[in-house]
Order: C-alpha cells, then structure tokens, then sequence
C-alpha cells in the first residue's frame, strides 16, 4: 500500500534551484515511490541567521510504499551526497529535504515528528504545498489554506520556471 507524502525542499548554497531539481528526481527514484507532482519554486529570507543568502524552496508530492523513518533515511541520504553538513542551527546548506505530511499519519520520536512542527509558521512551505494540493489537509483537520492564510510573511517570491541540469 502507497501512502501520499509531501517534502519539503530548500537551498541557499551551490546554484539552489539545480540542487532542488535534482533532488526531485532523486526522490521520484526512491524505491517504491512515484512522483506525483513538483511545486513551482520560491525564493524566501533565511530563517534565523540572517547573515547567509536567501534560499530557494519547492516540495514535492510523492506516493510511496516506504514507511515513514525508511524514507527519512533515504531523505537524509540524498541530503549528504549533495554535500549537506549541519554546521549552525538554521545556518546555510546545499540541500534540506523535510518531510511535511505522511498521509493522515502523526509521528512524535526522537527522529521524526509528522506533520513538520514548524509547518504552520513556514510560508516556504505551506505556499508550495497549495500549489500541489489546495485541498490538503493535516491530520488534525486544519486546511494548508488556512495555514498559509495565517502564516507570517517571510518575502516568499515565485521564481520563473526554468530548465535545470
């Protein structure tokens, strides 16, 4: 059985909009796991640490048959071969993949808490979710709708679609 997950992608380091391109094939190559569909991508402000470059954030939609911590590994995998180190807390990075939404599943461990915690306060990326899916919602029944329609502003601005490597 295939569950319907989203993730979260973002950039601030090594041509941004090419690592999260790459990244969504990477994820559409998962085993078990099909690509439903991608965001448009987005530029927004760093948050935290103000002193590093603006990042470039999308998400992906995906169907897997991979359960919630396996896809976090394979997540976290496609982090580090494109070069991800966690330097500083909210500091710069290559590639961060975040898992969003895991069907209608809550998850609270050590490892993984779905939905994302900071879902709700993130216009980075509850505006890509929208794109995907704008009748999305979380398992506690709140609309991505009336998430973003609350959500903070974080100068979120949509980038033209481009080919990329």
């Amino acid at each position: 059985m295939k569950t319907d997950a989203f993730i979260g992608l973002g950039s601030n380091l090594k041509e941004p909009a090419a690592q999260l391109a790459r990244a969504v094939s990477e994820l559409a190559a998962l085993p078990g796991t099909t690509l439903v569909a991608q965001s448009p991508f987005y530029a927004s402000s760093p948050v935290g640490p103000q002193d590093q470059p603006d990042f470039v954030n999308g998400a992906a939609w995906i169907s897997t048959a991979l359960p919630p911590h396996t896809l976090l590994d394979h997540l976290q995998a496609i982090e580090h071969a494109h070069g991800r180190e966690r330097l500083r807390h909210w500091g710069p990075r290559t590639l961060d993949l975040d898992l969003l939404v895991f069907g209608d599943q809550v998850l609270n461990d050590d490892r993984l808490t779905v939905p994302h915690r900071e879902l709700p306060n993130r216009d980075f990326a509850l505006q890509p979710l929208l794109d995907l899916k704008p009748d999305l919602k979380l398992p506690d029944g709140a609309t991505i709708a009336n998430l973003r329609a609350q959500c903070p502003d974080n100068r979120l601005r949509k980038l033209p679609p481009r080919d990329y490597p």
